[in-house]
C-alpha cells in the first residue's frame, strides 16, 4: 500500500550529503509509487532544482524573507552564506521555530501525511514530534546533529525529550547508532542502521585516463574541518609522480578564502571548480585516479562510496563511519589515516598537525605512485560489496521501518 509521506530538512535539499540523501530518498519512494510531499528551508527567491518531485509537492520556508535571518546550517560552514545555530539569540531561535511550525500546520492540514521523514535529530524534528505527537516520525541522523547536540547545550536541552519520542531513528553506522543512544539517550530498539547509498546508475567505472598527471579530486565543502588546508599543505611536497588536484565544492568565508589561497599557491597544479551537480561530479570522477577526503568528522560520506564506485583510489581520514565500511575490503587502493587529536572540531591539538600532515603525504605519495604504475582498478572482487549500498538496497531497509511504524501506530491507535 502506497503511503503519503512528508519529507522534512531544515536547509536547502540539494546542497550537501544528507540533501543528496534526502532526495534519493524521493526518488525511490517516488518509484514505489508512494506520494511525496517537500518542506524545505532555502534562501529567499533561490528555489531548488529538484528531480523526482513536482514544484506543486514542495512547500519552502525563505531566509531573508519568512525569516528575516541567513538561513541556518547544520554545519557551521555551510556551501553558502548561512548563520550559525550558536549565533541565534532567543528572539532569532523563536522567530525560526515559529517560521517552521506555521509551515508544518499548514502542509500537515492540506497534504495529510501518513508519516513523516524528518532529517536530522535536531530543532525541526522536535518541533514535528511535539506539534504531531499522533503522527509517526521516523529521522535520517547525518552526523551534523549530533555535532550541533554537543556544540550548543543550550539547544541540545530543547531537542532531546522530543526526540526521544520519535518512532524510529535511522542511523549511516553502527557506530553512530551508539553514538545516538549514548549522546541522545534514545532507545536502543528504536535506532536502525540503515546505512547510506550512492547513485549505481551515474557513479560507474570507466577506463581511466594516462595518469600524466595523476589526477586527484576532494568534494566537499572548503572549510578547516574537512581538511582542506591540510590537504592542501601535504601536496605541496609531493613533487613526482606529476600530480594534479580537482578541487570541487563551495563554502563560505575565511575558512573558504584560505582554502582558495592555499590552492592559488599551488599554481596549475590545482583546478578549482565550486559545486558542481551530481552528473558533472560522477564525470570528473571516473575521469580521476584518486579520491581525499581528509575530514575530521563525518557519519557515512556518500561522496566515498561514489568515488569508489567510479574506479578511484581512496583516501580517508579513519573515522569510525568510515572504518566500518572501507576497514572491511581487504584493498591495497585504500589508505585510512589516523584522526590528529581535535582542541576544537576542526582545530587540531598544535603537536598533532604536523604528523596529520605527514601521514597524509604519506599516503598521497603512495597512492599517486601507485595510480601512475597502475592507473585502472579491477572493481570485480568488490562488487556484491558495493551492491549494498545502493540506494534501492538502502530504501529497501527504510521502506520497511515506514510500513512497520504506520502499522504500529495505525494499531495503537485502533486500540
Amino acid at each position: 500500500m502506497p503511503l503519503k509521506i512528508l519529507h522534512l530538512i531544515s536547509q536547502r535539499p540539494d546542497s550537501t550529503g544528507s540533501g543528496i540523501y534526502l532526495q534519493a530518498v524521493l526518488q525511490q519512494a517516488a518509484a514505489k509509487k508512494h506520494h511525496n510531499f517537500l518542506m524545505a528551508g532555502i534562501q529567499k527567491n533561490q528555489f531548488p532544482d529538484l528531480s523526482f518531485i513536482d514544484s506543486n509537492q514542495c512547500t519552502f520556508l525563505q531566509f531573508e524573507d519568512d525569516i528575516k535571518f541567513p538561513i541556518v546550517g547544520m554545519s557551521d560552514v555551510m556551501p553558502y552564506a548561512s548563520t550559525r545555530f550558536s549565533d541565534l539569540n532567543a528572539a532569532q531561535l523563536a522567530e525560526y521555530e515559529a517560521g517552521f511550525m506555521a509551515k508544518l500546520d499548514d502542509v500537515v492540514q492540506h497534504f495529510q501525511p501518513d508519516l513523516i521523514h524528518s532529517h536530522h535529530l535536531w530543532i525541526l524534528s522536535a518541533l514535528s514530534r511535539r506539534r504531531f505527537p499522533e503522527l509517526p516520525i521516523v529521522t535520517s541522523c547525518h552526523g551534523t546533529d549530533v555535532r550541533q547536540f554537543q556544540n550548543c547545550p543550550h539547544l541540545a536541552k530543547r531537542v532531546q525529550s522530543a526526540c526521544q519520542k520519535l518512532d524510529a531513528v535511522f542511523a549511516l553506522s553502527h557506530a553512530q547508532k551508539q553514538e545516538i543512544i549514548e549522546i541522545y539517550n534514545i532507545r536502543e530498539t528504536k535506532i536502525h542502521v540503515v546505512g547510506a547509498g550512492f547513485n549505481n546508475l551515474l557513479f560507474t567505472q570507466k577506463t581511466k585516463p594516462e595518469p600524466a598527471p595523476v589526477r586527484i579530486v576532494y568534494a566537499g565543502k572548503l572549510s578547516n574541518s574537512k581538511g582542506v588546508p591540510w590537504l592542501l599543505r601535504a601536496l605541496k611536497k609531493i613533487n613526482s609522480p606529476a600530480w594534479q588536484l580537482h578541487l570541487i565544492g563551495g563554502g563560505s568565508g575565511a575558512e573558504k578564502e584560505k582554502c582558495l589561497r592555499l590552492a592559488k599557491n599551488l599554481g596549475g597544479k590545482v583546478k578549482v571548480y565550486g559545486i558542481l551537480p551530481q552528473n558533472e561530479l560522477a564525470r570528473v570522477m571516473q575521469q580521476s585516479h584518486i579520491f581525499v577526503l581528509p575530514s575530521f568528522f563525518e557519519g557515512l560520506p556518500l561522496v566515498l562510496l561514489e568515488a569508489l564506485a567510479c574506479g578511484c583510489r581512496i583516501i580517508a581520514t579513519k573515522l569510525p563511519g568510515v572504518e566500518e565500511v572501507f576497514g572491511k575490503l581487504d584493498a591495497d587502493f585504500i589508505r585510512l589515516v589516523p584522526i590528529p587529536r581535535l582542541q576544537f572540531i576542526d582545530k587540531p591539538f598544535a603537536e598533532d598537525e604536523i604528523k596529520f600532515e605527514k601521514n597524509l603525504q604519506t599516503a598521497l605519495h603512495k597512492s599517486i605512485q601507485d595510480a601512475a604504475e597502475n592507473p585502472q582498478l579491477d572493481l570485480s572482487p568488490y562488487q556484491s560489496y558495493l551492491d549494498r549500498f545502493t540506494w534501492r538496497h538502502v530504501f529497501h531497509k527504510i521502506e520497511s521501518k515506514y510500513y512497520e511504524t504506520h502499522a504500529s501506530r495505525t494499531q495503537g491507535n485502533r486500540g
